[in-house]
């Protein structure tokens, strides 16, 4: 490709056909993006390294890091991606140190360059783009669920399959196998991090979150990894810091071993594409505990944090001691609000819900059974997913404001952002909006789905439940797979279908799934209710 980039792995790529300039729409340079390829052609010569090799200690977590390096909005720091290309081959030479200086190379172990998957037949690009970008997600579950002592080998192992396959000739008959043990692996791993989260954290109950920042010194946390959030808690009590959740952490406020502590108060904003207007010289730090970083503004890059795999050139990152004494320090010195600050939802509300995770609405299924059976409950929407910047996702907010008030709103991930601050009442003691949690806390979606399905004995495609999802970036892609594994049909997705999904996989979907885009409000409830 004659371009100075290639990338179509997220739903805002430029043009909805991929974006080939200097820089992608995320705010990735060209030169990122040909570091991130880089780093993923190593990471298939690794794992062709393991197919007949034994891989060491190290291994299964460089690999992990190295696909979650490359997720969307995780890493703009080149400096900090050639450290892990760096790792990567490293580790390959731990395990076949003779390839290096091998005067008759096989070529069986080298890295794989990835112009040759992207020059491919479309429908063989395709489909090997829904196997890479399905581990890509994968992994950062898969990191957060290390990251607490919790790893599982049939997931791990899959990573080296996947990979080894990216570099193989193969037809899509081949590849189509692969794509849905994407998904099928993808439930494993959410399982996992399930268990992780609960059995670290406790189990999540309902909590009503305010929107209100209280004055004095606080610090704003984003992304998705709650241990992360646990040790800046602990490090700041007693310390008249306050803690504020921000977009995918606001599920956090659930855990019972985190809303303990009395310094984690509410929520600051809303979804991450909204980042850079709302932390507009915020008088806090941000620290960023995973994806969703946005080029930070001028008028608070001086008190932006990473850690984990985040980063971002000229911002101070923590390492792996966790030490956040200087993000600490930058609260104190900023001071945050003179006043209690009081902030809204998109839609002017005050205050949010969540924690309706598996075990809470399963604890109350006599009560949604009887619900149902009685008629005070006629269908369920499972409306959640990703947000994005693109126009159109206005429609998500349009097409929970038009159920009908004898309909339920099961929500996760930042897309609840659109209309989680709607007060819709509720049904038998039941709110109409539950929040269920993170992207990766669709398992808790997919349990109570296949919980009612064994109560009214029917399959979970014969429950009065509807999918309809939005998607950004690689997690969501291996959502799809997953719920597509599983046999759930007529999911509409939006605002836009994949760049990356050419004609004939898209009609393979159609056929076998009934997956379609989303329409307008009213003609899905039309469709869907009749």
């Amino acid at each position: 490709m004659d371009k100075q980039m290639f990338c179509f792995q997220c739903e805002q790529t430029a043009g909805c056909s991929g974006c080939t300039g200097k820089a992608g729409v995320c705010g990735k340079t060209a030169d990122t993006a040909a570091l991130q390829d880089e780093l993923t052609g190593a990471l298939i010569g690794l794992a062709r390294a393991c197919a007949n090799n034994e891989r060491k200690e190290t291994t299964d977590r460089v690999v992990i890091e190295g696909l979650f390096t490359t997720v969307t909005n995780v890493a703009f720091d080149d400096d900090s991606i050639r450290e892990m290309i760096s790792k990567v081959n490293a580790e390959k030479n731990k395990i076949v140190p003779d390839c290096a200086v091998c005067a008759s190379r096989c070529g069986n172990t080298d890295n794989y360059d990835m112009n040759r998957m992207w020059n491919a037949n479309e429908d063989i690009r395709s489909l090997k783009s829904l196997i890479l970008f399905g581990i890509r997600g994968m992994a950062a579950y898969a990191y957060h669920a290390m990251v607490l002592g919790y790893k599982d080998q049939e997931v791990n192992d899959f990573f080296y399959k996947a990979l080894f396959v990216l570099a193989e000739d193969w037809g899509m008959e081949e590849l189509l196998p692969v794509v849905m043990e994407v998904g099928k692996v993808n439930l494993s791993c959410m399982a996992l991090l399930d268990k992780a989260n609960t059995e670290t954290f406790g189990n999540p109950t309902p909590v009503t979150v305010p929107l209100k920042v209280e004055k004095g010194p606080f610090i704003v946390v984003t992304g998705h990894d709650l241990y992360d959030l646990k040790l800046l808690l602990q490090q700041t009590e007693g310390k008249g810091i306050n803690i504020y959740t921000h977009g995918e952490m606001l599920p956090a406020h659930a855990y019972p071993e985190l809303k303990k502590y009395l310094h984690l108060k509410g929520n600051f904003g809303t979804a991450w594409q909204n980042q850079q207007k709302e932390f507009d010289n915020i008088p806090a730090p941000i620290l960023y505990t995973t994806n969703c970083l946005m080029p930070p503004k001028a008028s608070y890059k001086d008190r932006v944090f990473t850690t984990e795999m985040v980063s971002f050139p000229e911002v101070i990152h923590i390492d792996d001691e966790k030490d956040f004494t200087p993000v600490i320090e930058k609260a104190l010195e900023l001071g945050g609000y003179p006043e209690d600050t009081q902030f809204t939802g998109i839609n002017g509300g005050t205050e949010v819900m969540t924690g309706f995770a598996h075990g809470t609405v399963l604890g109350v299924a006599d009560k949604v059974i009887e619900a149902v059976k009685s008629g005070d409950i006629r269908h369920f929407f499972l409306v959640g997913g990703c947000d994005g910047v693109r126009k159109g996702r206005n429609y998500y907010t349009d097409f929970v404001k038009q159920t009908p008030d004898d309909t339920i709103i099961l929500t996760l991930a930042c897309g609840k952002y659109r209309f989680n601050d709607l007060d819709l009442g509720t049904i038998g003691g039941l709110p109409r909006i539950m929040d269920m949690g993170q992207c990766n806390d669709a398992y808790s979606a997919i349990k109570v789905a296949v919980a009612l399905a064994e109560a009214f004995n029917c399959s979970v495609n014969e429950l009065p439940l509807s999918m309809i999802l939005s998607w950004y970036e690689q997690k969501a892609v291996c959502i799809l797979l997953t719920l597509l594994h599983l046999g759930i049909k007529d999911i509409r997705l939006g605002p836009t279908l994949p760049a990356f999904i050419s004609p004939n996989v898209l009609n393979y979907l159609a056929e076998n799934y009934n997956i379609a885009p989303v329409a307008t409000p009213e003609e899905d409830l039309k469709t869907i209710l009749g």
